[in-house]
């Protein structure tokens, strides 16, 4: 997990001055206009940068279309765990945000959906009981609106801080998102970097169609620790969005410009086949 939030701190780290950025990857450097009309992608090397909620939302949905929805519940530290205040707060401060999660409906190619996109600068985007209970009421409520819900996972794993109030949201979230499958609507989660732990094992890996980004960190434990205690060597793209499409775990890899026509084709043939069932 430290090293998790030790990347995700780096791959923040840009230089700005005057509204520009430093590639983490080439050095090369940009203005934050440039780099938005290319989707936060460097246009030397190709190297996706991580995206805020809002950034994500803003190359998502139609303009004006998206209104956040369950913007009042926010994580307590119910166990008082030591210094755990200490880290909300300064979440909260360095991302002007609530929360690991922003969820909310707005329309993707005129289509109305349900989306949450996790904050990976939030305390690593882990899950802890508000950021699972934003996602259930989100597929409860999209559920009842037979909308279907799109979700941009990203995470360093449970909530450490909340112990067993965060694992269960697993559970939580994982019986939203059946009751929703059930009820006959559509669920995508779009995997992006790095998607990890107890997100990885529930409900990111729960879609109808699973889709990730290029080059995507993707995996449950992290790498070294499986190779310690499987005592063998992995492929160099070992958890990668790629090993997992080569593997049949994931249905396909979609570069950012391509995302919102992609999500608007796949909802609005699920919607056509929906009515003419």
């Amino acid at each position: 997990m430290e090293r998790l939030i030790r990347k995700v701190k780096e791959a923040f780290r840009f230089e700005h001055r005057d509204e520009r950025y430093t590639c983490k990857h080439c050095g090369t450097e940009h203005s934050r206009k440039t780099l938005m009309k290319r989707y936060m992608v460097c246009p030397d090397c190709g190297a996706y940068y991580r995206v805020t909620p809002k950034d994500r939302i803003s190359m998502i949905c139609d303009d004006g279309t998206f209104k956040e929805m369950f913007s009042n519940i926010e994580s307590k530290n119910f166990l008082d765990f030591p210094k755990y205040d200490d880290k909300l707060r300064q979440a909260k401060e360095q991302t002007g945000e609530k929360e690991a999660v922003l969820c909310g409906r707005g329309k993707i190619g005129s289509v109305p959906a349900c989306i949450f996109v996790m904050d990976s600068r939030f305390i690593m985007a882990s899950m802890g009981s508000a950021v699972g209970e934003k996602i259930t009421r989100l597929f409860e409520y999209a559920t009842k609106q037979k909308l279907p819900v799109i979700g941009f996972c990203c995470s360093g794993g449970a909530r450490m801080q909340e112990s067993i109030l965060s694992l269960m949201q697993m559970a939580k979230v994982s019986g939203a998102v059946q009751r929703h499958g059930q009820a006959g609507n559509l669920y995508m989660p779009v995997l992006t970097d790095p998607t990890t732990g107890g997100v990885t094992a529930s409900f990111a890996m729960q879609g109808d169609i699973i889709l990730a980004e290029p080059k995507a960190l993707v995996g449950f434990a992290g790498k070294r620790v499986i190779q310690q205690t499987a005592n063998a060597a992995f492929p160099e793209n070992f958890q990668t969005a790629e090993f997992l499409l080569e593997h049949g775990f994931i249905d396909a890899i979609v570069p950012r410009e391509d995302m919102k026509e992609t999500l608007a084709l796949l909802c609005s043939q699920h919607r056509k086949v929906g009515k003419s069932a």
